[in-house]
């Protein structure tokens, strides 16, 4: 799990593993993700972009880009969340992810970056 405040944007991030659509015998590791985005801040925000960075167990690095999130751009009042599930393959049992959601402040339209922290995807019987 990671938790991270940036410029009174917090996102939660929980991963888990999904054996049911995973096969470790073809090194395919299916793993799920919620985030929670929480607009702490006294100022709407709306997320545009997001960066993630996705690096396997044996170090190679995998970099996703596009616009907002499971086709949503949310625009959050203060103390609104928007909330939302999402999935990555792995073709290792551990690996983690982090990057940041492209946001804009609603009154200014200036842009800046929320931060999401490492979080680990590991099969629970890969780490004792």
């Amino acid at each position: 799990m990671s938790n991270t405040l940036t410029r009174g944007v917090r996102i939660v991030a929980q991963p888990r593993f999904v054996p049911e659509q995973s096969d470790p015998a073809s090194r395919r590791y299916f793993f799920a993700y919620h985030i929670t985005i929480r607009n702490e801040s006294d100022i709407a925000v709306q997320l545009m972009t997001r960066h993630w960075v996705i690096t396997n167990g044996e170090g190679k690095v995998e970099e996703v880009r596009g616009p907002g999130v499971v086709g949503h751009q949310p625009l959050l009042a203060p103390g609104e969340a928007f909330e939302y599930t999402s999935a990555c393959p792995l073709d290792t049992p551990v690996g983690t992810m982090h990057g940041e959601f492209g946001m804009i402040r609603a009154d200014t339209r200036e842009g800046f970056d929320a931060r999401i922290a490492p979080f680990r995807l590991a099969v629970p019987s890969a780490l004792n």
